[in-house]
């Protein structure tokens, strides 16, 4: 879960307790307000420099999240094993690479520069349950639209899974569709000149995460089995408009995480502070041993993980279909380079360009065609590094 995501539930829940204790307007602003560090653990099987976030509680009126700083992370295990972790760009990232292994006991230690420790209760491994598979299909979702639904497959024959919880990471292909092999670059106070674009601006490629979270358990199920609907993507959406590929990550959490996440899920889904539906208490696992009456907000969290991506091409998916439209509208525009008169427009064309807004066409002699920069520089909005997993 992300820190600005976690943010705004609690600035929900904070909201939830003012406008059910009194019926008269009250301003957006946090007259009193109580600090209290928030942990977002996840650690899991997977080989790797483990990760934790931690944080402080903001106001509402606070632009950010402030990292708490300089803070003592280790993590112990029933082995008398150490984990030491070191602060990097408002992370904590382990010293060593590890992995969570079964059959141990994990506890979580944080003190923090205040003198405050804080501590977990032991948690041991989930179940190790693999992804089967990956499968995007043509359909038509519940408000009419015709589009791909990816589904997440996987199967536990021992039973004992049962509390699932879904990150997916997409990147997608990105052409500009008006890209020229010149482009144009301001040399004076009304002088341009056209030099040799770089085919480095055509082609690129986007990343972004979910930003929900994603909950499924088989508890009124006869099998430990997950079909679930992860994402649907309608086909007139550009980001499946070149290639497309997903990352689905499965962790299998215990069930108090598991109850900890569906709190936070149903906080945030609530599309009113004033909303009827009424979420549970938030309960973690840390508190904070040398001062009880000191809170703490969040789950540490040991849970197995696998992972699976899948990539398409909207041919593949769509054939002889044109393809959707692309994320901006990209018109051509036309500007005459001239100082002096009613029709000139050389003023706006240097400050498009210098300001990188637009991007050139085609002119006839001073007549210039413009459009919208992202229509013929890609890396105005995205990277042109293909990613390492990248396929073709």
């Amino acid at each position: 879960m992300k820190i600005d995501n976690l943010k705004h539930i609690l600035l929900l829940l904070l909201l939830v307790t003012i406008f059910s204790s009194c019926t008269e307007t009250y301003p957006l602003l946090t007259n009193t307000y109580e600090e209290a560090i928030v942990v977002e653990a996840t650690l899991t099987n997977e080989l790797k420099n483990q990760e934790i976030k931690i944080s402080k509680t903001a106001r509402f009126e606070d632009d950010g999240v402030e990292t708490e700083k300089d803070a003592i992370v280790i993590l112990k295990d029933n082995l008398n094993n150490e984990y030491k972790f070191n602060e990097k760009s408002g992370m904590y990232i382990s010293q060593s690479i590890f992995q969570i292994l079964p059959n141990r006991e994990y506890t979580l230690e944080i003190k923090t520069t205040d003198g405050k420790v804080y501590k977990s209760t032991p948690e041991t491994l989930t179940t190790v349950t693999p992804i089967e598979s990956i499968i995007p299909t043509i359909t038509t979702n519940k408000d009419n639209e015709i589009g791909v639904q990816i589904n997440i497959n996987s199967y536990d024959p021992t039973n004992t899974s049962k509390y699932y919880r879904y990150e997916y990471e997409e990147t997608y292909k990105i052409v500009a569709p008006r890209w020229s092999s010149l482009k144009l670059t301001v040399t004076g106070t009304e002088s341009i000149q056209l030099i040799p674009n770089s085919i480095n601006t055509r082609v690129c490629y986007l990343t972004k995460n979910s930003t929900d979270i994603i909950l499924f358990n088989t508890n009124d199920q006869t099998e430990d089995r997950v079909n679930l609907p992860i994402r649907f993507i309608n086909k007139n959406n550009y980001i499946i408009g070149e290639r497309y590929s997903v990352l689905v990550k499965q962790y299998v959490e215990n069930l108090e995480a598991y109850n900890f996440h569906k709190v936070m899920r149903d906080i945030s889904s609530s599309s009113s502070v004033l909303s009827p539906k009424q979420p549970g208490i938030i309960t973690g696992n840390i508190r904070c041993i040398s001062d009880s009456n000191t809170k703490v907000i969040g789950y540490f969290d040991v849970a197995s993980i696998s992972s699976q991506r899948i990539f398409f091409n909207y041919n593949d998916v769509f054939p002889n279909t044109p393809k959707p439209p692309y994320i901006v509208e990209c018109d051509d525009i036309p500007f005459s380079f001239c100082f002096r008169g009613d029709d000139c427009s050389g003023p706006s064309l240097i400050y498009n360009v210098e300001n990188n807004l637009m991007s050139y066409i085609s002119n006839n002699s001073s007549n210039y065609i413009l459009t919208p920069v992202e229509c013929g520089d890609c890396t105005s909005f995205s990277s042109n590094k293909i990613p390492s997993f990248w396929t073709n």
